[in-house]
């Protein structure tokens, strides 16, 4: 069965199907340049809006290759992983995250985000992103516990996990983000469309349901309903403590027994996470009040994140023998702390993305010079490019999404420059961003389909188009 951490793949391999560009070297030639997306009648999903940009982007963009990648990345979730349906007379979107044939709550609104932008120019999108934010409903209610799900009750290979599995889930690890990322699709489709529509008492319900379990998870009484363990070789894809993680001190953070990169937390209190769960329970606050006139909830929301807001301040800054005062990545209350900083979002490197820090902020930019030096452990520097990577694939590995996150991340037009071209030259020669790729050789990489880090690639071009244009004019 596939499972998410697959082995090394190279440019032999075929993506969804299709052959992959010949290479030479670490890219191809420009002639080269020919479209790998599926023809139209394969693709799941077809947006008039969608491929409108891609066509205004491919005239913008002087470098032919970089024009090339964006062609390919950008409608990657629609041509590929959307299922979109009627269900009960109301939309229904199931998103597989790639190879793997199941849909992650995080990776689902990260692989339609970067298309909310155009969903008032496109109904039928629209649509797909309400069906998503239905789908997203069902799933919580099922497990707010669960990470990911199949379409249907169709079990897993992983049942035999020691956690309380049922058939609609692929796999129930227990992650905080899964839950925020739920939130931030909701709200921001509100914001962009004003239309309340998906938001019915199914959903407030599921809205409810994630604020007990991060309270759950605050484990200020026991240490909640939820444990898991798996047999397995690698460490990190078990739990320490017969399942409930290493000790913490309850401070008022919010436990998350697995990391975004689906490997198990060293120190229960993920600080990227409980960042993004503040931003998160605010936004819910704003959504109950205005469409429920729910201000009863609102303040419970507003409440809980300010409560792990004045957590983050006290427990998660922590002096550095070297960057001085900067966010940890993980604690546990009793003054235990991890420093280094993961690819997948949320990262340290992430909380501006993410709305959780001011990108001026100067604990941010301590934080950030720290996870993008090689006093971070992850951090990784060889002859194709530099960035974070972590032990979800190992060592030496970058994922391209690190380096994708701090050039969106970054206002400094050098470093941006910098990590477009080492983006042009680690996509193996498959016109693809990829999970991790070798340091010193990007034709050695792990994913050859996955969806996520290709649309949040499209996503960071249309970020430096519209903040840098003068960038993309020119070849690379």
């Amino acid at each position: 069965m596939t499972n998410r951490r697959n082995f090394i793949k190279t440019t032999g391999a075929a993506l969804a199907g299709l052959s992959l560009a010949p290479t030479i070297g670490w890219s191809t030639t420009a002639t080269d340049f020919k479209s790998m997306r599926p023809i139209p009648s394969k693709r799941h999903f077809v947006s008039k809006a969608v491929d409108a940009k891609i066509e205004e982007m491919k005239k913008i963009m002087g470098d032919k290759e970089l024009a090339w990648m964006f062609e390919n990345c950008f409608p990657n979730t629609i041509d590929t992983t959307v299922t979109h349906k009627m269900k009960n007379g109301r939309p229904d979107t199931f998103v597989i995250t790639g190879d793997i044939h199941a849909m992650w709550l995080r990776d689902s609104t990260a692989q339609v985000w970067p298309y909310l932008p155009l969903i008032n120019e496109d109904k039928e999108l629209k649509q797909m992103v309400h069906g998503l934010i239905n789908r997203q409903t069902e799933c919580v209610l099922i497990d707010p516990y669960a990470n990911a799900f199949n379409d249907g009750p169709k079990g897993s290979h992983w049942e035999s996990d020691i956690t309380k599995m049922k058939p609609e889930l692929h796999e129930r690890k227990w992650e905080i983000d899964s839950l925020c990322y739920t939130i931030r699709l909701a709200y921001h489709y509100w914001k962009k469309t004003n239309d309340n529509t998906p938001f019915n008492k199914q959903w407030m319900e599921a809205m409810q349901l994630i604020v007990k379990t991060f309270k759950e998870q605050q484990r200020k009484e026991n240490a909640g309903p939820y444990s898991f363990m798996r047999r397995t070789e690698r460490q990190t894809d078990t739990v320490p403590g017969f399942g409930w993680g290493n000790p913490i001190k309850p401070v008022g953070l919010i436990a998350s027994v697995f990391r975004p990169s689906d490997d198990a937390t060293t120190f229960l209190f993920l600080v990227p996470s409980n960042y993004f769960a503040v931003v998160s329970l605010r936004q819910l606050a704003e959504m109950s009040k205005a469409i429920f006139g729910n201000k009863t909830f609102a303040k419970e929301c507003t409440q809980l994140a300010n409560e792990v807001e004045t957590a983050l301040e006290k427990y998660a800054v922590h002096e550095h023998p070297k960057f001085g005062k900067i966010l940890a990545f993980e604690v546990d209350g009793f003054g235990n702390r991890l420093f280094i900083d993961d690819s997948n979002i949320p990262s340290l490197l992430s909380l501006p993305y993410l709305g959780a820090m001011d990108v001026n902020d100067p604990l941010y930019q301590r934080t950030r010079a720290f996870v993008l030096s090689e006093e971070n452990p992850y951090f990784f520097k060889g002859k194709a490019a530099e960035g974070i990577g972590g032990p979800h694939v190992g060592m030496d590995y970058i994922w391209p999404m690190s380096i994708t996150m701090r050039v969106m991340t970054s206002t400094n037009k050098k470093e941006i420059k910098e990590g477009l071209q080492m983006l042009k030259r680690t996509h193996g020669g498959t016109g693809f961003m990829h999970e991790g790729v070798h340091k010193d050789n990007p034709e050695k990489f792990t994913r050859s389909w996955f969806a996520w880090a290709n649309t949040l690639f499209g996503e960071m071009v249309l970020k430096v188009q519209k903040e840098h244009p003068e960038i993309l004019k020119k070849e690379l």
